[in-house]
């Protein structure tokens, strides 16, 4: 099963962000084999962090519940929230299989949060600046709860036309990185 973990940070958090990055990336290596895609957002300034994102194949809602609230930040109140949602990769593969490599042009997370009849189940035709694509769901897979991209796009406008207009309840765009250790 594969899920969608979007950490958000608390305001005033950075410091303490900074003094547990060893620890955050310790824990994240444990998770190696099951990370889909990883990376911190940020905020409009493009250099101050805002939360991270992490996709994940694990065996169950429990267990990406313990990863999500077992995490170092999250168990030091960096992050005010975590939004935890099955989520499907339909593109099949890992963000370090892009064509695109890990630099170069503008990265976002696209994350649109819905209700009602679900929609972008497919991702679009052009799928070349895609990293990651998927539906979001209930636990039990049967609830569609919006959609989450990661992409690479030449500015915030480009990556939201990624998502259907007017499909959604809310639609964010957060300026994204990969993730890892260099």
């Amino acid at each position: 099963m594969e899920f969608f973990c979007y950490h958000r940070d608390r305001a005033g958090s950075l410091a303490l962000r900074e003094e547990l990055l060893e620890a955050h990336r310790s824990y994240m290596d444990g998770y190696a084999e099951e990370m889909i895609a990883r990376g911190p957002t940020f905020a409009g300034d493009g250099g101050t962090p805002s939360g991270s994102v992490h996709i994940l194949d694990l065996p169950d809602p429990a267990a990406a519940r313990a990863f999500a609230l077992d995490e170092p930040n999250h168990q030091a109140g960096v992050y005010r929230d975590v939004l935890l949602r099955r989520w499907r990769n339909v593109l099949g593969r890992t963000m370090w299989e892009f064509p695109g490599g890990r630099a170069g042009g503008d990265r976002y997370l696209v994350l649109g949060l819905g209700s009602g009849p679900a929609v972008d189940l497919e991702p679009p035709a052009d799928r070349d600046e895609l990293i990651a694509y998927g539906p979001l769901s209930s636990d039990d897979g049967a609830t569609w709860l919006g959609t989450a991209v990661l992409l690479r796009a030449p500015d915030r406008d480009a990556a939201r036309a990624v998502l259907s207009p007017g499909a959604y309840d809310q639609v964010e765009v957060h300026d994204w990185r990969f993730g890892g250790r260099a």
